[in-house]
């Protein structure tokens, strides 16, 4: 259901700006979305499991509030990353 260390760095090497750039929005965006579609499978299996549930809707949010600063900051990047990350459609 977590993220082990290596999908981790990975993520964080491939949309951070360098491998120990953890705190970027990019990184933030990428690693959130890893946890949601993990949690997405949970709830195939676990479908009255209300209080991850409530732990989704907490990613979710924090998701769009790093993708709508992104947005207003640096909108080529937030295109770029929505397009390879597969949100928004």
């Amino acid at each position: 259901m977590s993220l082990t260390r290596q999908i981790k760095r990975e993520l964080i090497n491939k949309y951070g700006k360098n491998e120990k750039d953890s705190g970027s929005a990019e990184s933030q965006i990428a690693l959130l979305t890893e946890n949601i579609r993990g949690l997405q499978d949970h709830f195939k299996e676990h479908k009255k499991d209300n209080h991850s549930r409530r732990g989704l809707i907490k990613m979710v949010s924090q998701r769009r509030k790093f993708l709508k600063y992104l947005q207003k900051t640096n909108y080529d990047s937030y295109k770029k990353l929505i397009d390879e990350l597969g949100i928004r459609r």
